[in-house]
């Protein structure tokens, strides 16, 4: 069924590829769940990153992402609630301090710090207005009006699933023990400049309200 709108599938492939392998939020937190935390962490990081982008579809395929483009009062809500996000996740790595024992390098694998990794990659996502307005150009720009809505969900999954997957990628990559040696034991520095790359990125979220 989707064989007709495979050139249409390809072309939405491309860009989306393009488009999440560029550094952002999403990118600088699985680097730091990965080398602060470990693989299980960051990887959990990434599923909620692309549970985050279903939601986005999903609004979009109902055309809400549309109402939210197109009302002043919605979409600068959306972009400050991003901005606050980003900027309470960038603070508190700021505040990041030097261990004083071995033990505060220790990964916690508790089901609980599973779920707030979850939760932090999901948050990070689907409060990003970017997000937001990338995907109702896509939609609207690459996708026929004609094409079922069925095949769009086809689209949808695929996207969501590829993002998992990539930032997974990234995940194992930058949790490899060497790579992790190299930067654990200054990883309060590390953690600092991921705070400050955070909030880089809240004020211009910030600036585009001007």
């Amino acid at each position: 069924m989707i064989v007709p709108y495979l050139h249409e599938f390809l072309m939405i492939t491309l860009v989306h590829t393009l488009a999440v392998i560029s550094p952002g939020p999403d990118f600088a937190i699985v680097i730091r769940q990965s080398i602060s935390f470990g693989r299980k962490t960051a990887i959990m990081t990434s599923l909620g990153i692309g549970t985050g982008i279903s939601v986005h579809i999903l609004y979009t395929l109902l055309g809400i992402g549309f109402i939210i483009s197109q009302s002043e009062v919605a979409l600068m809500t959306a972009k400050i609630a991003g901005a606050l996000y980003l900027s309470y996740l960038g603070v508190n790595l700021l505040r990041s301090q030097k261990p004083t024992s071995s033990d505060a390098l220790m990964i916690n694998n508790s089901v609980s710090s599973y779920k707030r990794a979850f939760m932090m990659g999901f948050m990070t996502n689907l409060l990003n207005p970017k997000v937001t307005l990338f995907f109702l150009a896509v939609f609207t720009t690459m996708v026929s009006i004609d094409t079922p809505l069925f095949v769009q969900s086809i689209y949808g999954v695929w996207i969501a699933l590829s993002t998992a997957l990539w930032f997974s990628s990234v995940s194992i990559l930058f949790s490899q023990q060497r790579i992790r040696d190299k930067f654990i034991r200054h990883g309060y520095i590390f953690e600092r400049l991921m705070g400050a790359l955070l909030l880089v990125f809240a004020a211009k979220l910030g600036l585009s309200l001007l």
